[in-house]
């Protein structure tokens, strides 16, 4: 069972744009300690409720029975313990258990050392799209380390699964460059065709037990950011006939982040490997630190490996507390139609502002370096 002194609450404030210089995180601090009273305040009382004890046995066990169906191997798994930045950067996230098997009890393989965040604040970046497609897998062929992204949303204050809330996802491809936009800080800026692809962004709806999960790969990087995927929450959204979500409002906004360690492993790796732009480590990311000051945030994805190497893939996981109250605001870079990609002037990013070149390479014409990079 999942320790409730150790659950996720990321309740996030929606920062529109996300160029160095072109926000204040600093004005989002009376926000973000408000958010933190009001969620301990709230989860305190979650600890006493039987149904939430059960609810988070339930996940454990269904976690448990994902991974030993997806795992090629029994072997050590990875757990995640860790609070503040500093603790974060230098706690491995892959645990030292051995001999555990796919037949062992959920309170070995996933244990109550499963690991807390609680991060108020954080980041939509420049290159939301909406009208995403409502789908499991988001992967599109596209080349990289298979991911399992597994995500349960509580509400902090009846400390009940939130059911039918739309789970957002989005991230770059291997080489750093991000689909279904067209800038010059984004690969190749001249290539109108990515404003129609779609790969490593989709939707999807929460269960009775407040679950979603996709099938993905792990991200590159580009200069300036650490590796992170970006995650909105929508709720009271509605399903139009064409796959894609409407309305509703959003509850959540964040990024969510990897060891530095499988980071590293995976770099390694063809054709991650092949992006010549400089890695920004965790320690040097300033959206991860704001992201845990002043906070027990440690928004890094606890995970196992289903195989012997990274090569065979992850299965990561991660519990989010968020307020079904709030409703942010989010800028966006393009809107998926039924035409194609359109991009948007409602974009918090651009070409303007500082940063560095994106990641080489990519699919769907989407090589080179670009003028300023992405967040």
């Amino acid at each position: 069972m999942v320790s409730f002194s150790k659950l996720v609450v990321l309740g996030m404030t929606a920062v529109a744009v996300a160029h160095p210089g072109h926000e204040d995180i600093g004005s989002n601090v009376a926000l973000k300690r408000s958010f933190l009273r009001h969620s301990r305040n709230s989860l305190s009382k979650c600890a006493e409720k039987a149904e939430f004890r059960a609810l988070q046995a339930r996940a454990a066990a269904r976690r448990r029975d994902i991974a030993s169906k997806k795992a090629k191997r029994s072997a050590d798994e990875g757990f995640l313990k860790a609070r503040d930045l500093t603790t974060v950067i230098n706690t491995s996230h892959l645990s030292s258990l051995t001999g555990v098997t796919a037949d062992s009890s959920e309170d070995v393989f996933f244990s109550d050392d499963v690991s807390c965040i609680l991060s108020p604040e954080g980041e939509v970046g420049p290159f939301w799209v909406k009208g995403e497609y409502i789908r499991s897998d988001v992967t599109d062929d596209e080349p990289g380390v298979s991911v399992v992204m597994d995500a349960q949303f509580i509400d902090i204050d009846t400390c009940e699964p939130i059911e039918n809330l739309y789970f957002d996802v989005w991230n770059c491809n291997s080489t750093g460059v991000y689909s279904g936009v067209q800038d010059s800080s984004n690969g190749n800026g001249n290539d109108v065709s990515n404003l129609d692809n779609t790969a490593l962004r989709g939707l999807q709806p929460t269960d009775a037990d407040g679950v979603a999960q996709f099938t993905t790969i792990f991200p590159g990087h580009y200069n300036g950011r650490a590796t992170h995927v970006h995650v909105i929450a929508h709720i009271g959204a509605t399903v139009l006939s064409n796959g894609t979500l409407t309305g509703g409002n959003i509850a959540h906004i964040g990024q969510l982040f990897y060891d530095q360690d499988l980071i590293t492993q995976v770099e390694a790796l063809s054709p991650y490997s092949e992006n010549t732009v400089a890695i920004t480590l965790n320690a040097n990311d300033r959206v991860l630190a704001a992201e845990t000051e002043n906070s027990d945030s440690d928004p890094v994805l606890e995970y196992v490996l289903l195989g012997d190497t990274v090569e065979d893939g992850l299965f990561s996981w991660i519990t989010i507390g968020i307020d079904t109250s709030a409703s942010y605001s989010a800028s966006y870079a393009a809107t998926l139609t039924s035409s194609g990609g359109v991009s948007s002037s409602n974009s918090g990013g651009g070409s303007s502002g500082s940063g560095g070149s994106t990641g080489s390479g990519g699919s769907g014409g989407n090589g080179g370096n670009g003028a300023s990079g992405p967040h």
